[in-house]
Order: C-alpha cells, then sequence, then structure tokens
C-alpha cells in the first residue's frame, strides 16, 4: 500500500516537493476515529514514546524520592536543546542520585540549538552526555535504578533490568509486542521497537484518559502529560516545535516529536491519541501533519485556528526573502 501525499512544498506558488506518510487517530478502547493510509505497517517511534519510557520512573517512587516537580519530569520526557537550562537541571538531578555526567551512556553531542551551541564554543567548553538531546530521559532512569536499588552501569543494553521494565511499560500501553524481532538500537544506544501507528494512536489515548491502565500506571501517565504541558521549554526549547504549540494549546494538548519524521500526540479532553510517520522521514511535514490532525480534531473551537497556523510554516532564505511554504495536502487540505 502507497501512502498518500499528506504536505506539501511550494516555491513561487509552485509545488516542488511532496511529503507521503500515514496517520492513526485512536480512541482508548481501540476506536479509529481516523485512518489515513498503511497504519498497520510497524514503525521506529524513537523520541516519541518518551513519555511512555517515562512511566516506571514515576511509578517506582524516584521521581517523589528525589523531589522532583513538574520540570524534572518534562525533561525525563523531552528531546531537548542542550541550552543551560536543560543542561544544568540533568546535572541537578543526576546530582539528587548521587551521580554525574560520567553515568550517562547516551553519548555527546553538540547542543542541537546553534546559540547555545555557539554560546558553548565561545565560552571554551566542550560538548558532553548532558548536551545529548535524550540526557533528560537518561537520567530518569538511572535516579529511577539508584531509588530502587538497581545496578545502573549498562543500563542502556536490552537485557539490562530497568530496559525489560520499559519494555514491558511500551507493550502495557500500546499493546503490541516489544521483543527481539522488531527491536533497533535507538540514536542515544536504547533499544527501540517497531510497532503500528495505530497501536502508538491507541496507546497515546490510554495515556491521556487512563483507560486500559493499572491505577498507578494512569496516576503516572497523567502526571506526566500535566508535567509536559505545564513546562513545555524542558521538552524541547526555545524555537522547537512541541514548545510553542503545548505553550500556545495551553494545558489541552500533548505533542512528542520522534526522530525520522514521526509525531505522537493527545488531545485528552477528547481522549483521542495521534501516531503519524512521513515516509521520507522529514520532521517539517510531520510537524505540518499533526497540526493539521489537531486542528481538524479541535474544529469549531478557537484553539483549531491558533493551532492552524502551524499548518502553513513560511520558508525563508538567508537574506529573510519568504521563498516559500508547506500546507496539508490530500485529505489533510
Amino acid at each position: 500500500m502507497s501512502n498518500p501525499v499528506l504536505v506539501e512544498v511550494l516555491r513561487g506558488g509552485h509545488v516542488e516537493s511532496r511529503h507521503r506518510g500515514a496517520v492513526a487517530v485512536f480512541d482508548a478502547d481501540g476506536k479509529a476515529m481516523l485512518e489515513i493510509g498503511d497504519t498497520q505497517r510497524p514503525v521506529f517511534p524513537r523520541s516519541a514514546v518518551k513519555s511512555i519510557q517515562a512511566l516506571p520512573f514515576v511509578e517506582t517512587g524516584a521521581a517523589d524520592a528525589y523531589g522532583f516537580g513538574d520540570r524534572e519530569l518534562a525533561l525525563a520526557c523531552a528531546s531537548h536543546n542542550g541550552e543551560v537550562g536543560h543542561v544544568e537541571l540533568a546535572r541537578a538531578m543526576l546530582a539528587k542520585a548521587g551521580l554525574d555526567v560520567e553515568a550517562l551512556e547516551c553519548g555527546a553531542h553538540w547542543p542541537s540549538y546553534q546559540k547555545a551551541t555557539i554560546e558553548l564554543a565561545r565560552s571554551g567548553g566542550t560538548a558532553n552526555a548532558l548536551h545529548n538531546n535524550c540526557s533528560g530521559k537518561h537520567t530518569g532512569f538511572l535516579c529511577a535504578c539508584c531509588h530502587g536499588g538497581i545496578e545502573h552501569r549498562g543500563y542502556v543494553r536490552a537485557d539490562h533490568a530497568y530496559q525489560e521494565m520499559l519494555r514491558g511499560a511500551l507493550e502495557d500501553v500500546t499493546g503490541a509486542a516489544h521483543n527481539a524481532d522488531n527491536r533497533g538500537t535507538d540514536g542515544c544506544s536504547i533499544p527501540t521497537y517497531a510497532v503500528p501507528l495505530r497501536n502508538l494512536a491507541r496507546g497515546f489515548a490510554r495515556m491521556a484518559t487512563g483507560v486500559g491502565l493499572g491505577q498507578e500506571r494512569a496516576k503516572a501517565a497523567t502526571r506526566l502529560f500535566a508535567a509536559c504541558m505545564a513546562e513545555p521549554f524542558y521538552v524541547g526549547g526555545t524555537d522547537r516545535f512541541d514548545t510553542r504549540l503545548m505553550n500556545v494549546a495551553k494545558g489541552r494538548v500533548f505533542t512528542k516529536v520522534g526522530a525520522e519524521g514521526v509525531f505522537c500526540a493527545a488531545v485528552p479532553e477528547l481522549g483521542l491519541g495521534i501516531a503519524l510517520k512521513c515516509d521520507d522521514g522529514a520532521s517539517r511535514a510531520a510537524e505540518v501533519t499533526v497540526a493539521a490532525v489537531i486542528a481538524r480534531l479541535l474544529k469549531g473551537d478557537a484553539l483549531a485556528d491558533e493551532i492552524a497556523e502551524f499548518t502553513r510554516p513560511r520558508l525563508t532564505n538567508w537574506n529573510g526573502i519568504e521563498v516559500g511554504g508547506l500546507r496539508p495536502a490530500g485529505e489533510l487540505a
């Protein structure tokens, strides 16, 4: 099955490029509210499922034991810019568990935000694992291990006790198998599992509503979503799509980007979860797609008009001259 065109890229009023993909919108009971393209094809959700991976961090009592609030919980779900605020919060979280940057096994890269990279280089600093966009997630893993008396070294391995906990949470929430047959390795070295978009969409509806989850898991999911929506800067950072959209939505919408054109989202008041993937892995198209889907679901609400602004981003050149833009296409138009 060939996925349809979801987004068009314009230059001078002409379509220059097209992005194909698939979208699933489900409720927590497994009812499809919207399906476009092949939603049964397994995809690697990558960082889009960080909120699910953060469940054991809350459920084990680690977050409360170390006195963490919304900012720390949001950072545990983040793909952050590596700005000073992100780095220092991750450092402080590790210190609460008696650890430092050396405990992180996510690898090091320069901040994702160019200004943060320039400031770090200008000060004579070098990038370390705290600047990794996944350092908040890994810090949550480490804190939970230390609190639970689990040996933290090697925590990124598929056979590590904590990865087994994460795999169990992912299976419980999505209802899809997570095993060696559909396992790959994520950019931050932990396992990632390919599952159908429809399972991911249903899973995010469960996270948003608690339906189908145990009492403690439902409470943890609600708390994590609320933290991310309350502190969106710590989920992404300056100029990041997740941060900008959740700032506009003011606690009504949760979104989380994943690598390679994946997005997962939820509209808690509607009890709906969203999962999508652009076939070519383009994040620009995935952002337009998730905004178009959310605006469609909220049609008739003033918030829909605000979110619709995200569906037609302008493209400018290095002189700041507008050269084109993006727009939803096909069933999303």
